[in-house]
């Protein structure tokens, strides 16, 4: 998810209503530490029937899930935003009374009828209706967003990564609470359409109403999404280089078509590049699909939501897209253990947008748009602080997490990885945490969870090399090594200094003249000489991620010209 304000957003976000109750905050922390039982479980499949009113800006679900247990159980417990009144609930086609459930936070308890035993199964069914809660600012702040096209036509779409599944039907809300199969039926107002994560799997229309069927495997929590409109449809295929054919998928507004078919034009390279630059396209078998939304974007699974109003920039390709298709790798196949390791997704797919550029038009457009990146840094907080951690405390600085740093900062230390281990070691690293794998191919893999200390633990197997000291300095502490350099009669002296005064053994190029050197800085401390007045270069090449003072003056003067015009005004 792109979390960065782009200049025009704000057109297109829906109006919230002021009247709707306030979220719990149970409900609000995504991403709060699963309970035992929600840990047993096995969660099997989903089956979700949601109705769309836009007419009343309401749903109305109909939810089955299946589940099994690795332990004894006399409860599920699920989660569900309480402002979604449930009308009944059955196990196994059981109905409990309505003594048999509580959901007094949002966190929903259903007793079972009988425990459930190991290697058993259970269906739950939840009939629940009401208004879902109404995004302010979508995607930065989840809900639904109700909105009307140019024309007047219903617009529908949800955004829910931050508050989590819970406000729209009741799941697991945490990033290891993914369903293994999980069957869509979205019914709505003819003629609209409701485009789908997966498979389409047909349409029936009755009485003025459209249910649209969808069927996909493994979907990340947040990646179940609600599109709704008067949607067009291009279609195409694209031929991988593994052998497999993958169905491309764009439902658009009519009055888009240009900006559509441009867009659409554009999915054929991002695919070639990410499969030869990572690996195989993770689904496949289902499709590469996007769908144009009344808000900005996020990666839903096989149905990336787009809202970008088909802009165009010197760079010469929607970096919007990219970055949201990015995540179809770093998110959605790869999906981190806890929000403590979100890095893992942002970081490596900010990092995919350099390196397109680099793969499309060279290095000009590589180190520029590493420049961008570098003068966003911030520096607030470490990346990631070894505990689990709601999504608001890794995304919001003003309660102690990095923010903007897991896109930006993960991507120039990626970059300064590749550059320490090399290209081979650095893109092995990056596919086997994505696919489990080094030689993934179609049907060998499958979506898996992932965390910092495993991808430290690869980096390592693979480069051969024990680069504890790097992730320490770039992962667990705020501050960026800071490179010092000293003259000393005819040398230049150079030392690492860290935050937490950890080693950091860093080697340093300096271009001294026509020449470049390369210090080991074994122990965090080179020398090399240099005449008196000679001229040098620190890191001529900018391979490395360092503290630079100008960066930080830059950053100073911002805030100083914002507190100005928050005066004037």
């Amino acid at each position: 998810m792109k979390k960065i304000a782009i200049a025009g957003a704000s057109a297109l976000l829906a109006a919230c209503s002021t009247t709707q109750p306030p979220l719990t905050d149970y409900s609000t922390g995504s991403g709060a530490a699963r309970s035992e039982a929600q840990q047993a479980l096995e969660f099997d499949k989903a089956d979700l029937k949601l109705r769309i009113e836009p007419a009343t800006r309401s749903i109305a679900g109909d939810v089955t899930l299946t589940f099994g247990t690795r332990a004894q159980l006399s409860s599920i417990e699920l989660d569900l935003d309480r402002n979604l009144p449930i009308d009944a609930i059955a196990v196994d086609g059981q109905p409990l009374p309505a003594t048999g459930w509580r959901n007094p936070e949002g966190k929903l308890t259903i007793d079972l009828p009988h425990p459930l035993e190991p290697g058993k199964q259970v269906a739950v069914r939840v009939q629940y209706h009401g208004k879902p809660h109404v995004a302010k600012k979508a995607p930065w702040d989840g809900g639904f967003v109700w909105s009307r096209t140019p024309d007047g036509q219903p617009w529908v779409a949800s955004a829910v990564q931050g508050e989590g599944c819970d406000l729209f039907w009741p799941c697991i809300d945490h990033p290891t609470g993914k369903a293994k199969l999980v069957d869509e039926h979205i019914t709505v107002p003819a003629p609209l359409v409701a485009a789908g994560n997966g498979i389409a799997m047909g349409m029936d229309e009755k009485d003025g109403w459209r249910t649209y069927h969808w069927r996909t495997k493994n979907p990340s929590t947040y990646g179940i999404s609600v599109n709704v409109g008067p949607y067009q449809l291009l279609s195409g295929e694209y031929r991988s280089r593994y052998g497999n054919v993958i169905p491309l998928r764009m439902w658009y507004l009519p009055q888009n078509e240009k900006g559509a078919k441009e867009l659409f034009a554009e999915f054929t390279p991002m695919l070639d590049f990410f499969e030869s630059t990572i690996g195989p396209y993770p689904f496949g078998d289902e499709k590469m699909g996007v769908v144009e939304t009344p808000h900005l974007g996020m990666e839903h699974q096989t149905i990336n939501a787009y809202g970008n109003k088909y802009a165009k920039t010197a760079y010469g390709y929607d970096e919007l897209l990219q970055h949201e298709f990015a995540h179809e790798w770093f998110g959605n196949q790869l999906t981190n253990a806890t929000w403590d390791d979100m890095w893992l997704h942002e970081g490596l797919g900010s990092y995919m947008q350099p390196l397109y550029m680099q793969s499309l038009r060279g290095d000009l457009e590589y180190f520029a748009w590493l420049m961008r990146q570098r003068g966003l840094i911030e520096n607030k907080a470490p990346m990631v602080s070894g505990k689990p951690r709601l999504e608001e405390d890794v995304y919001d600085t003003k309660r102690g997490g990095p923010g903007q740093d897991i896109y930006n900062k993960g991507a120039l230390v990626m970059h300064t990885l590749r550059n320490l281990i090399g290209d081979e070691a650095f893109f092995r690293a990056v596919r086997e945490e994505v696919y489990g794998t080094p030689d993934p191919r179609p049907g060998n893999f499958a979506p898996r969870y992932g965390t910092t200390p495993e991808f430290m633990a690869i980096v390592k197997r693979v480069s051969g090399r024990d680069l504890d000291w790097f992730f320490q300095a770039y992962l667990y502490q705020k501050a960026l090594p800071e490179l010092q350099a000293t003259r000393s009669g005819s040398s230049l002296q150079l030392a690492w200094k860290t935050e937490k005064n950890t080693p950091f053994p860093m080697p340093v190029e300096v271009k001294v003249g026509d020449r470049v050197v390369s210090v080991p800085m074994t122990d965090g401390r080179g020398s090399i000489a240099l005449a008196e007045g000679m001229a040098y270069t620190l890191d001529p090449h900018s391979k490395l991620l360092r503290r630079e003072q100008h960066v930080e003056r830059y950053h100073e003067w911002q805030e100083e010209m914002k507190k100005k015009r928050e005066k004037a005004s």
